[in-house]
């Protein structure tokens, strides 16, 4: 999916992989102050600029719009699109940056929202986003299985259309949501309708919730420290992630 910025360059007829001539000079208010006029004036519609902040790199900045990450020179007359790779220890600074970006505190999650499940000793914490209509979501929970010792918050996010709504109350609404979950997910069962009373509305709080955090897909993984996973992963990856989580 194309971001917002990405969209924009395209129609304004820039190229997302510009090498430019940059000047190694130190932020200051005045450069920021000119990055932000000259960029503005020069790229009008380009999405409101939040936060400009000198890189390891001489002479480059980042300029943060919303997640969306760019770079640019000390005066913004040049705009860069990419990834900032430093070379001596092979990291990827643009991606530890957005991971940053998108992690939600484990603690500021609505929780009552969420279906509990327990394997094991429920030591370890993850929190999963999922849309009982997603075919992704199918295959992670199948290799999920393989996973224990965990606590897994989940929170049914309906949001390919009105099947995935209507399986969506009716796992909620399940006397053993967890179980219902399961074997929808794992094993194809279907799930007896809802009864009429059921109050679904935890369903429409966790599609906001997702759109107010830019949970645009499923399934998308929380883990403790705040690290967000969008994507099926492997249940060797969730252990990984899960170890590191847990790591001071």
């Amino acid at each position: 999916m194309k971001t917002l910025v990405t969209q924009f360059l395209r129609r304004a007829g820039l190229t997302t992989a510009l090498l430019l001539p940059l000047l190694a000079l130190a932020q200051t208010p005045a450069q920021e102050a000119a990055i932000r006029k000259n960029l503005v004036e020069r790229l009008p519609g380009l999405p409101k600029i939040d936060e400009i902040r000198r890189t390891p790199m001489n002479g480059l900045f980042e300029v943060r719009m919303g997640n969306e990450i760019v770079y640019t020179d000390a005066d913004g007359s040049h705009l860069i699109q990419g990834q900032l790779v430093d070379t001596r220890s092979r990291r990827d600074l643009t991606q530890e940056r957005q991971d940053k970006l998108n992690a939600i505190a484990f603690d500021s999650l609505p929780l009552k929202d969420a279906i509990t499940i327990v394997r094991g000793n429920g030591k370890r914490k993850l929190a999963l986003f999922e849309d009982p209509n997603c075919g992704y979501c199918k295959r992670f929970e199948r290799d999920l299985q393989k996973v224990s010792d965990i606590t897994i918050y989940l929170f049914l996010m309906p949001i390919l259309g009105a099947e995935s709504t209507e399986q969506s109350r009716n796992v909620w609404c399940s006397k053993d949501k967890a179980k219902a979950w399961s074997d929808l997910m794992t094993a194809d069962k279907p799930v007896p309708p809802s009864s009429p009373g059921c109050d679904t509305s935890a369903l429409t709080r966790n599609v906001e919730y997702g759109r107010k955090m830019r949970i645009t897909g499923t399934p998308t993984l929380i883990f403790a420290n705040g690290n967000r996973v969008p994507g099926a992963i492997s249940a060797a990856q969730v252990e990984k992630l899960l170890a590191e989580a847990q790591t001071p």
